[in-house]
C-alpha cells in the first residue's frame, strides 16, 4: 500500500469555509505517539544542552554558593523545563504549518474540527491539557522520588492516572486526546506531496492570460493556498466550481465567456503562491485570509 493511501475508516468530512469537503484522514494512534516521542526527544535534547551550558558556565558560582546555589540552579532548570514543554507545542502549532517538528516528520498537523480557522485559544487549550495528562503525574513521581523514595501506591496512582489519558484516544472513533475534545481540534494526516510538474507548468502558463491586481491576490493566505491546491489535485468539477465562484465574488472578478473554473483556479493559485513567496522573502507570513 502506498504512503498516500489510507484505510477508509480514517477518512472524515472536513468542510472548509469555502464549502469544500476535502475528506481528510485522521492520524492514527501510532503516528501520534511517534510524533510525541520525537518532540519529547527534541525537548530532552534542548534541556541536556541547557544543563551542560549551565554546568560549564555556572559551576564556579554554584560551588561558591554551596547548597543555596545548587537549589537556585535547580529552580532555574525547572522553570526552563516548564516553559519549554508548554510553549514548544503551542508555538509550533500556532505557526502556518500547525504542527510541531515531530508531527511534520510523521506527516500530521492540527486542524479545527469545525472546518474553520485553527484559533489560538484552541491551541492553548489542547496543550494546557497535556500538562494534566502527562507532565503532572511525572512531576509528582519525580518530586516524591527526590524526597527519599516513592510508596507503592504512588506508583500505582501515577500509572492509572497516566494510563487513562494515554489510552483515551484508543476508545474514541477520531483518536482524540482529552486536549482535542477541550480545544475542538483533531490531528489529521498531511502527506508530503509537491505539485506535479504538469500542474506547476499549467499554473505558470495560465498566468500569462490573467492579470490579478495585488489587492486581489492579497485576499487570501497560506491556508487558502493549501485548500486550493487540494481542490486542484482532486479534480472534482463541483468543488472547483464552488471555490472558483467564491474567489471571484471575494476579489471582484468578472468571468469571461471562455474561462473555465480550472483555468481560473490554476492561474489564481500561481499568483497567490508567488505573492506569498515574495512576502516570505521580506519576512511577512500571512497564515490565512483573517491574518491582516
Amino acid at each position: 500500500m502506498s504512503a498516500d493511501r489510507v484505510a477508509p475508516r480514517t477518512e472524515r468530512a472536513f468542510v472548509t469555509p469555502e464549502g469544500v469537503d476535502l475528506r481528510l484522514n485522521i492520524g492514527d494512534a501510532g503516528q501520534r505517539a511517534g510524533a510525541f516521542l520525537l518532540d519529547a526527544a527534541i525537548i530532552v535534547a534542548v534541556l541536556v544542552a541547557f544543563t551542560l551550558v549551565v554546568l560549564f558556565t555556572g559551576v564556579g558560582a554554584v560551588s561558591a554558593a554551596g547548597t543555596a546555589g545548587a537549589e537556585m540552579m535547580a529552580v532555574i532548570w525547572l522553570v526552563v523545563f516548564f516553559l519549554l514543554r508548554n510553549f514548544y507545542f503551542t508555538a509550533f502549532e500556532l505557526s502556518a504549518a500547525a504542527a510541531t517538528p515531530g508531527k511534520r516528520i510523521m506527516g500530521l498537523r492540527v486542524a479545527a474540527r469545525d472546518g474553520g480557522r485553527l484559533k489560538a485559544e484552541s491551541v492553548f487549550a489542547r496543550n494546557a491539557m497535556r500538562e494534566l495528562e502527562v507532565f503532572l503525574p511525572m512531576s509528582v513521581l519525580f518530586t516524591r522520588a527526590s524526597e527519599g523514595g516513592v510508596d507503592g501506591w504512588i506508583y500505582l496512582l501515577t500509572f492509572v492516572w497516566a494510563a487513562i489519558f494515554v489510552f483515551f484516544p484508543l476508545f474514541n472513533r477520531d483518536r482524540l486526546r482529552v486536549g482535542d475534545l477541550v480545544g475542538g481540534t483533531w490531528v489529521v494526516r498531511t502527506p508530503r506531496r509537491k505539485l506535479t510538474r504538469d500542474m506547476a507548468d499549467e499554473s505558470a502558463g495560465r498566468m500569462t492570460t490573467y492579470a490579478f491586481t495585488p489587492p486581489q491576490v492579497d485576499a487570501y493566505g497560506a491556508k487558502e493556498l493549501h485548500v486550493l491546491e487540494s481542490v486542484l489535485r482532486q479534480g472534482d468539477r463541483t468543488s472547483q466550481r464552488t471555490v472558483a465562484e467564491r474567489i471571484m465574488v471575494k476579489i471582484g472578478w468578472t468571468r469571461a465567456p471562455y474561462e473555465t473554473d480550472r483555468d481560473f483556479l490554476t492561474a489564481y493559485y500561481a499568483a497567490l503562491r508567488g505573492r506569498l513567496e515574495q512576502k516570505l522573502l521580506m519576512g511577512v507570513r500571512r497564515r490565512d485570509k483573517h491574518d491582516v
